[in-house]
């Protein structure tokens, strides 16, 4: 679905005529090629131009776009953009400006407190005494594991994708097989540096300026942009022992599944470090883009299982170790297997470095794009589900709407998380059950056929609607003011009175649509 707009040159002209706004050596472009670049996204079905792209080269551009924006008759929209992995166009700003966040790769990050140690990436910096990390917005996680494990450190919380921005997946959640045990990527932030919707320079925390600090993380862009975080650090660990087992029966695998993320203290040594759980369908081999996993002399009676049941449950889990917990990881495992039913004999294990298996996606990224099957639409659906309604969940959509229209591209992911480890202050919104499910479509489709996935997410979100299912949709794509108000539910109230006072000419973030239906 695309949709373009003129640009508009008079404001562009504006811009670049203002000598109070930018620094030596900014970059406002509205060229062909870097509009091209800033319409799209993952999702590839929504095309929106914006009038220019900012290039920054420091913070001080960002705050002075915004404020000149505040200034003006009509405040054009103000966009921020990582790595252009939003879906449903949330990172774009239709006749306004796209700010490019990668920009600041190298552009070292404002610190409070005492001498960091800076990586090969000045952007990232290691406080290797208090074991944190101030990380600018814009740079990518895969360069913050990296930069962290030279010295010794890594973050605790991740995606599954490490190919994605700080500041974008702050803005959502961020969360993985890992938010069980250590919480979302927003639950291990000390700190923040943010360009609010005035374009003034905040630094917030818990305990400063908690209001902005809290309404951020979640908060869907629409306060400011994060252009610096402070990331909680724990010894690394070295290698990971990564297991998947197969069942035939839900309810078997949503028991084992909550059994085992109810050891979950951060301190816990016979603890999980990542769970999660996902569908086997009968279409195409057992592996998928996600990693490639199984045996090859396991394929054949994998795909009889499948094709004999329709649909297999696939739990995966991992366990961390290094030189000092080597000996005892393996005993670890077995007990904390014991008593799981799984299939006899469906059972498989992996002994992968810990870089391999953060990055586990990448290969499969790779594999695609050399098959020209990566930039193609991804119509994706990521859902909350409470606890109570998971066996609904799974007898109305997968074992219904998912094998009868028989469609599904892409993995389904389908595993809990500890209400717990989530803080209600934050704008990220979850069900109120203390174990809630993640519920991940991750569709790949053709140019030519996206719509049929598109009609099988509404059929979903239909059916939860009419069975009254307490659903939260994650990444959130939502039509009308209505819904977004019962989105939101009890937090409402407050969003509306920190987008009054943190934007209120409602500049920042418009492709997320909360207020500009």
């Amino acid at each position: 679905m695309a949709e373009s707009f003129p640009f508009p040159t008079l404001l562009i002209f504006l811009i670049i005529l203002s000598g109070l706004i930018f620094t030596m050596g900014y970059k406002l472009r509205d060229d062909p090629e870097a509009i091209k670049l800033a319409s799209s996204d993952f999702g590839h079905f929504h095309r929106y131009n914006p009038a220019a792209v900012l290039y920054p080269a420091s913070i001080n551009d960002i705050s002075s776009l915004i404020k000149f924006s505040n200034k003006v008759s009509t405040p054009f929209s103000i966009a921020a953009r990582g790595h252009g992995h939003s879906t449903r166009g949330q990172a774009m700003a239709p006749n306004g400006v796209v700010v490019d966040m990668t920009s600041l790769k190298n552009y070292r990050p404002h610190v409070s407190g005492i001498s960091v140690n800076s990586s090969k990436n000045s952007g990232i910096n290691i406080n290797n005494n208090d074991n944190y990390a101030d990380v600018g917005g814009g740079q990518l996680w895969i360069d913050v594991l990296h930069a962290t494990l030279e010295h010794g450190l890594t973050p605790v919380s991740w995606t599954d994708y490490l190919y994605l921005t700080v500041g974008g997946t702050l803005s959502n959640a961020g969360i993985s097989g890992s938010a069980f045990r250590f919480g979302p990527q927003i639950t291990n932030v000390y700190e923040m540096d943010v360009v609010t919707g005035q374009g003034d320079f905040v630094t917030c925390s818990p305990q400063k300026n908690s209001e902005l600090f809290f309404g951020v993380l979640g908060g869907l862009g629409q306060f400011g942009i994060i252009t610096r975080a402070r990331i909680s650090l724990e010894p690394a660990p070295k290698r990971v022992k990564w297991v998947r087992m197969l069942y035939s029966d839900f309810s078997t695998f949503a028991r084992d599944q909550e059994r085992l993320i109810s050891l979950n203290g951060r301190k816990q040594r016979n603890a999980l470090d990542y769970l999660e759980g996902s569908l086997m369908l009968n279409q195409g081999p057992p592996d998928n883009w996600r990693s490639s996993f199984f045996p090859q002399s396991s394929h054949s009676r994998i795909v009889s299982l499948v094709t004999k049941r329709g649909i297999i449950y696939c739990l995966e889990v991992s366990k961390y170790y290094d030189e000092h917990t080597e000996t005892t990881v393996k005993k670890e495992l077995e007990l904390l297997f014991k008593g799981l039913s799984f299939l006899p004999g469906f059972l498989f294990e992996k002994d992968v470095s810990y870089v391999d298996f953060l990055n586990r996606v990448r290969s499969g990224e790779e594999k695609l794009h050399s098959q020209g099957q990566w930039d193609v639409p991804h119509p994706w659906l990521n859902l909350f589900i409470p606890k109570s309604s998971i066996s609904d969940f799974d007898a109305g959509v997968f074992k219904d709407i998912v094998l009868r229209r028989n469609i599904t591209t892409g993995p389904v992911l389908v595993y809990p998380m500890n209400r717990t480890k989530w803080d209600d202050r934050m704008s990220a919104v979850i069900p109120q059950e203390d174990v809630f499910y993640t519920v991940g479509f991750l569709y790949s489709s053709g140019f030519d056929d996206w719509e049929a996935f598109e009609e099988q997410n509404e059929e979903i979100l239909g059916f939860c609607d009419r069975a009254g299912l307490e659903v939260k949709q994650y990444l959130p794509h939502i039509k009308t003011q209505q819904g977004w108000i019962n989105h939101f539910g009890s937090k409402w109230k407050a969003f509306l009175k920190k987008k009054a006072l943190f934007d209120p000419k409602r500049i920042l973030s418009p492709g997320q649509r909360i207020f500009n239906n």
